[in-house]
């Protein structure tokens, strides 16, 4: 390949990484154009986990052998079998070198077992490139040729340094899309999801509780004192007051499978459960309630439940869902109550939701004030 049909393969490579919709289908792409850009017959993309002292392959292409799996599960390989990678994994180029690629041969002599492994799988030269991101070695670029296919030079390693520049470039750029993916749908000092993502997940299951009938119940709680521990001690302790009882919302939220914490903002919370029976969401609800009490700092918890488990009639919004645990939630602040009101199960919320709804029909009514 000459100049001009390496700098095709660059651009070429750059662009399937770009193109890609998920991390995995990034690395797939790095991958392939990798493996076409060097003429290789296989390719294969590795992290580095420094905690574990291994090279993780995350995904192999091309001309697969008995063992690797495009996807591997957990193919992984301990440092000490192939020494040579220390000269980028310890980054000794940071006194002024640079991470390089080099080639191995079947039949080198090169301490290590990759030419026990190009052997064992029918190649006979590979070309190794380190991918570096902030800095820092993140993993490996491996391409092969088989046994009999002439073999990779000096020239070729070069240009696989070039590539894992390149395909380096395109995973930062994926680790930030993916953070940013992460943020939009993520409440920043909870860690929980934030009411983006609680809006989709209920019109998700709402659609499925239409199709199949699917039980959805929602859980709003309002967590008390806040305002009093800011007020006193600082908005610093009322966050850590809002973190220790995110972290408990989702530890109870834990019995229930599949349901999804959040904080919709300021002192109000909710899970959204779909699946588990409306008894089983109450008894989440209880130990909620519970734990809440325990919290230094906090005042306990106000918490309402609405659930299509219990008759609360027709569910065809979110809006509707949330007046009822809405309703709910007024009413066991309300008594002070230590533990959940459900509606359907207390007659009058269904009644305050109703009611609710015909003052302001568009809206998702709070209850907060109301004599």
């Amino acid at each position: 390949m000459g100049l001009d049909g390496r700098l095709r393969a660059v651009v070429g490579l750059a662009q399937a990484m770009a193109a890609a919709a998920a991390p995995r289908d990034s690395v797939r792409a790095a991958a392939r154009a990798s493996r076409l850009a060097l003429d290789g017959s296989f390719a294969a993309i590795s992290a580095w986990e420094r905690e574990r002292g291994r090279l993780r392959v995350l995904v192999n292409e091309g001309e697969c052998r008995p063992g690797e799996a495009e996807f591997p599960e957990d193919e992984s390989y301990p440092v000490h079998d192939f020494p040579e990678i220390a000269e980028f994994l310890h980054e000794l180029w940071a006194g002024g070198g640079g991470p390089h690629a080099w080639v191995e041969h079947a039949g080198g002599g090169r301490p290590g077992r990759r030419g026990e492994a190009l052997r064992r799988r029918g190649r006979g030269t590979c070309v190794v490139a380190p991918i570096v991101l902030s800095g820092r070695a993140w993993g490996e670029l491996y391409v092969a040729r088989d046994d009999g296919l002439p073999d990779f030079d000096e020239d070729d390693a070069e240009f696989a340094g070039v590539l894992a520049a390149v395909v380096a470039a395109g995973l930062a750029q994926t680790d930030r899309l993916e953070e940013a993916r992460r943020l939009a749908f993520t409440d920043p000092l909870t860690g929980l999801a934030n009411r983006r993502a609680v809006d989709m997940r209920l019109d998700e299951a709402l659609e499925e509780h239409r199709r199949v009938g699917a039980v959805v119940s929602l859980v709003v709680c309002d967590l008390n004192g806040l305002k009093r521990v800011n007020d006193t001690l600082g908005h610093a302790a009322g966050d850590r007051l809002l973190e220790r009882f995110g972290s408990v919302l989702s530890l109870c939220g834990a019995m229930l499978p599949g349901a999804l914490a959040a904080r919709l903002g300021g002192d109000e919370f909710c899970l959204v459960s779909v699946g588990p029976p409306a008894d089983d969401v109450v008894r989440a609800g209880e130990e909620l309630c519970r734990r809440a009490g325990g919290l230094e700092l906090g005042e306990g918890v106000a918490c309402g439940i609405a659930s299509t488990g219990d008759p609360i009639g027709p569910v065809q919004s979110s809006r509707r869902l949330f007046r009822l645990a809405d309703a709910a939630q007024y009413k066991a602040k309300a008594a002070r109550s230590t533990g959940p009101v459900v509606a359907g199960r207390d007659t009058a919320v269904v009644r305050l939701a109703d009611a609710a709804a015909r003052e302001e029909p568009g809206e998702r009514r709070r209850f907060r004030g109301r004599a």
